[in-house]
């Protein structure tokens, strides 16, 4: 499965960091390739805590699943989500990758960047909780979890609920056993989705 995490500059680092340390853990029993993607040709990314990491290249047109980390959006951060969504470069990818059949997933306020791509109206979505305000003005059902699965639609609150969504991802898509290998191997105890039993 070709898994596809976004990254620029201002993106929170747990946000990248804790789900892609669970996918990746997970990637050789599962059959993950998960990269790390920019949007234009970018060399370094600067975090918004100031790490800098190397992108493995550009978003995949044929990725299977697009998760979109947050950062800055409550500050309205110069570099970050909020960001982004102004200057529109992620949101025709975005929209490219839903219509091609990609899930989506949002870690904390990366959800806004969905929104703002008009994929969260009328669905269940969650993200920061000092955001869930504008993604119900947005036209979300805003679902006050850590996790929260629609189908080609997965989000998650803030920051650390990124290590959540892994996991669930993992279970969702190689099995709870895996998933729960990942967890031990991380120490790590977190939420599953209530909702995930009615998830089309």
């Amino acid at each position: 499965m070709r898994i596809d995490i976004a990254v620029y500059d201002g993106v929170d680092e747990l946000d990248v960091i804790g789900p892609a340390e669970v996918l990746r853990t997970a990637a050789g029993a599962a059959g993950f390739d998960v990269r790390l993607v920019t949007c234009d040709d970018q060399a370094l990314v600067t975090a918004s805590h100031g790490l800098v990491f190397v992108p493995d290249g550009h978003v995949r047109p044929d990725a299977e699943l697009l998760l979109v980390p947050g950062g800055g959006w409550v500050a309205r951060a110069e570099r970050g989500a909020w960001a982004e969504v102004r200057s529109g470069r992620w949101t025709p990818l975005i929209r490219d990758a839903a219509a091609a059949g990609a899930v989506l997933a949002g870690v904390c306020t990366g959800t806004m960047l969905l929104v703002a791509a008009g994929l969260v109206t009328g669905r269940r979505a969650t993200t920061h909780h000092d955001a869930w305000a504008e993604l119900e003005a947005a036209g979300a059902h805003v679902v006050r979890e850590r996790v929260v699965d629609d189908g080609d639609l997965v989000t998650c609150g803030g920051v650390t609920s990124g290590i959540d969504l892994g996991l669930w991802l993992v279970e969702r898509f190689a099995g709870a056993a895996l998933a729960e290998r990942v967890a031990d191997a991380l120490e790590y105890r977190g939420e599953r989705p209530s909702v995930a039993a009615t998830r089309p």
